[in-house]
């Protein structure tokens, strides 16, 4: 079987023969767990809505003890959760199955691959270490030729495993046919930092460091657990979000202008700018924090202590709250802090990426008032553009204030899941990522989760409904806005 490196690029979407679209098979595994039935599964239904996928079919399988017709209720129940109830979403649930499988035994996944037809692409929503050995298990059984594989994040459980799986992978397809899912690089708004950056004359020239005092990029939500803790306490908010949502997004931030949006060169870009990051200072003690929330109110409802959550074991520390200071050592960036943070269980949703410019070297005698840095932010819900300048206020006409100028991005044509989807099934892989990116998201935050686990950071508390640790590295920047 020919191969590519992981590196390699050689995007080209496979289009209908003359006698119609190519029969496509989407194969879910891990399709009775969570992540299907609430993000991947209404994706599926509002893509199929569109028209965009005709010929595709669906088959599910997993560890549960379900027949055909739990399955399709299943599928029909998440497809109405966005509408999707139409008659094409309607005729791909009368016709999908169910196949009930252990995805590591290689006989089990014979049967799988001999009840597809057309074009495979096989989903693996599964975790990380059930992931590699079922991919293990293909390689040992072999592939029809074409298969494209969808990964759920995290990709491997550290930079060795990462690198692990992605041998194991170029060992099944090519790059090009390995799409490695973060579904913010879905996101509309998250797109649309492209067409911010380098359409628009007036931002492009000053986003460097001359003119940056620091960047920060932030998932800030209300909802504690909510029933993960089979997920998420093995794996906590630097690996959740950071390692791999928040960088993603500062690698579009921070990436110079690619030729063009060809798979090839967009994922070149952004691989050029992780590898030019680090942990500020190389000293992950004094720029990280973790922390976790305890018992508190938010938004009116009442939290137990994460400690508390069923199914968390306290003594793994797992934290969920989580901020990190990078620099990005490229001629653009060099000496720009970009401060990352996600937490949970917090008062006010802020999901931003906030650009802090320097302020003037000099303002004039005689204007006063409560100047502060001029501010770029790019809202990832609200989905919305925002512009901090300040300006002559009413009232005292040399005393000034700052206003924000306000504008909404539209939704996009399809949720998140929906458009890195439609990417894979199309032989698309712009919005996936590449192998080589996501082993140096792993070598980013791992001197962080050395330090942490040694306990050289003290994993701190705070209250549910709080604003999380006082000692937060994204306090307000001072005159400069530099680190301090």
């Amino acid at each position: 079987m020919t191969t590519s490196p992981p590196s390699a690029d050689n995007s080209v979407a496979e289009r209908p023969g003359p006698g119609g679209p190519e029969p496509q098979t989407l194969l879910l595994l891990g399709a009775s767990g969570d992540l299907a039935e609430r993000l991947l599964l209404p994706g599926l239904g509002r893509l199929v809505a569109t028209g965009a996928q005709p010929g595709l079919a669906l088959i599910g399988s997993g560890r549960a003890d379900w027949d055909d017709e739990r399955w399709r209720r299943h599928v029909a129940e998440s497809f109405a959760t966005v509408g999707a109830d139409g008659p094409r979403e309607t005729e791909l649930v009368r016709a999908t199955r169910y196949l009930r499988a252990d995805v590591t035994a290689d006989e089990d996944l014979r049967r799988l691959l001999a009840a597809c037809q057309g074009q495979l692409v096989i989903y693996f929503a599964l975790p990380p270490v059930i992931t590699a050995r079922a991919a293990a298990a293909l390689a040992r059984i072999g592939l029809p030729p074409g298969t494209r594989l969808m990964l759920e994040k995290p990709f491997g459980t550290d930079a060795e495993s990462a690198r692990s799986l992605n041998e194991l992978l170029a060992g099944l397809v090519p790059e090009d046919q390995v799409h490695r899912i973060d579904h913010f690089l879905g996101k509309s708004t998250v797109v649309n930092i492209l067409g911010l950056r380098f359409a628009n004359r007036i931002f492009e020239p000053v986003l460097n460091a001359a003119h940056v005092a620091c960047v920060d990029i932030v998932f800030d939500e209300a909802l504690g657990l909510e029933g993960r803790a089979g997920y998420y306490d093995g794996a906590g908010t630097l690996v959740d979000m950071v390692q791999s949502h928040l960088l993603q997004v500062l690698a579009l931030m921070a990436m110079d202008a690619p030729p063009s949006l060809h798979a090839r060169e967009l994922r070149g870009r952004k691989a050029q700018v992780l590898r030019a990051t680090r942990v500020w200072d190389g000293d992950p003690v004094r720029w990280s924090r973790h922390a976790r929330y305890t018992a508190g109110e938010v938004n009116g409802r009442r939290l137990p202590a994460y400690a508390d959550e069923p199914g968390v074991d306290p003594a793994r520390g797992t934290e969920t709250l989580a901020e990190v200071v990078l620099a990005v050592d490229t001629w653009r960036w060099a000496g720009v802090p970009f401060r990352l943070r996600s937490g949970k269980a917090l008062a006010g949703r802020r999901k931003e990426a906030v650009v802090t410019f320097r302020q003037p070297p000099r303002v004039p005698t005689g204007l006063s008032g409560h100047e502060q840095p001029d501010r770029l932010r790019i809202g990832f819900g609200p989905d919305q553009l925002g512009l901090d300048i300040n300006i002559n206020g009413p009232g005292e006409p040399l005393e000034l204030d700052q206003v924000q100028l306000v504008t909404h991005f539209g939704p996009g044509d399809l949720p998140p899941y929906g458009e890195v989807l439609r990417g894979a099934l199309d032989g698309d892989p712009m919005l996936s990522v590449r192998g080589d990116t996501a082993e140096e998201c792993w070598r980013i935050v791992e001197p962080v989760l050395e330090a942490w686990r040694a306990g050289a950071v003290p994993l701190q508390e705070y209250p549910a409904g709080s604003r999380g640790p006082a000692d937060s590295l994204l306090a307000p920047a001072p005159g400069e806005g530099g680190l301090h």
